[in-house]
């Protein structure tokens, strides 16, 4: 029984991660703002469309436009229209503070329920010049008294909505997958030291796995790519690259069926999974870097942090590479055996 803990762990692990990071809530958070510019020295009228928002459940629904650390314009009305939806009023002040003739405004929405929420860049103010200058609605300080949001959520990520937590699948099965194919390539280069079949037995047991999340990896990434660039592929480089190096491991699975000589397989699958591996690392970490790329994390696009994985995200997202490590290793000591099993078989037949 002491054997089986880490087998029992990875699937706990996972269940974890499954149930917990699929029914814990998304923050509060901004769908649109209509409109989405307007004129220095004018009263505009914003309609907010929110997310997972409380609009007319609370009681203390504050809003404001914020230009900097001390420039604060607050919402002189609201209506609230639905649990979603609200007017705010504003007056936008004529004088702005710099030179740009188009400066742009946050929205931060706030309530005893939802917390405070932001949007950045919400609204565009074009400075007219032409009207007598008048500053009185700034509120020159900082906002004070800002709530929290109640209970354990995920953070809102505009265009991502509920799929934020693909994170816990999408990019945990790239983790994992490195993870296998690190201890698939140790095991041919031991098989080509020492010429022990055990070592072939692992590394292309360690390799199916790894290639097996590799698609799921896939899978779940163009999923994502429909809802957050409405399809499930683009000509983006670190797509591109990836599906390469995929094809590439692939082409390992048929080398492996090629031949019924056991010792030439073993020989060229050793050699093969090593070369697969170095062409691996510049394929999906260094060209995808080179160049503008959609994909979080490669060029100049920042990848996850801060908002994207935060505490609470994170109490999920490493779980779940852990709950995959630990069900791969499983899944590889299965496939590990079976060929032993079979290995005996056919030494025994002979």
């Amino acid at each position: 029984m002491r054997g089986y803990w880490w087998k029992f762990a990875g699937v706990l692990i996972f269940l974890y991660v499954l149930i917990g990071g699929m029914t814990i809530p998304t923050k509060a958070g901004i769908i649109s703002v209509i409109p989405g510019n307007a004129l220095s020295g004018e009263s505009l009228n914003l309609m907010i469309t929110g997310y997972n928002t409380h609009f007319t459940e609370c009681t203390e629904l504050r809003a404001w436009l914020k230009l900097d650390s001390v420039h604060v314009v607050k919402s002189k009305t609201i209506k609230k229209i639905s649990e979603r939806t609200a007017e705010f009023l504003f007056h936008i002040p004529s004088v702005f503070p710099g030179k740009d003739k188009v400066q742009p405004l946050t929205l931060i929405i706030d309530n005893e329920i939802d917390g405070v929420f932001v949007q950045p860049n919400a609204v565009f103010i074009t400075v007219n010049d032409s009207i007598a200058p008048d500053s009185s609605d700034w509120l020159l300080g900082s906002l004070e008294n800002l709530h929290e949001a109640k209970g354990t959520k995920f953070p809102f990520r505009n265009i991502l909505n509920e799929t934020i937590r693909n994170t816990f699948f999408h990019v945990a099965l790239w983790f994992a997958m490195f993870v296998l194919l690190i201890l698939g390539v140790y095991h041919a280069i031991q098989y080509l030291i020492t010429r022990e079949y055990d070592h072939d037995i692992l590394s292309s047991s360690y390799h199916r796995i790894a290639i097996m999340y590799g698609i799921f990896g896939l899978i779940t990434g163009s999923v994502w790519a429909k809802f957050t660039w409405n399809t499930f592929w683009t000509t983006d480089v670190k797509l591109n690259m990836t599906a390469v190096a995929m094809l590439i491991y692939l082409a390992y699975l048929v080398l492996r069926g090629s031949s019924s000589d056991y010792d030439r397989r073993a020989k060229i699958s050793a050699s093969y999974a090593i070369f697969a591996f170095l062409a691996l690392i510049p394929l999906v970490f260094v060209i995808p870097r080179l160049t503008d790329s959609l994909h979080p994390g490669n060029g100049g696009n920042p990848a996850l942090g801060g908002e994207d994985l935060d505490h609470t995200l994170r109490l999920f997202f490493y779980p779940s590479i852990i709950a995959l490590i630990l069900l791969g290793l499983w899944m590889s000591e299965l496939l590990t055996r079976y060929e032993r099993l079979k290995e005996k078989i056919l030494l025994k037949n002979q």
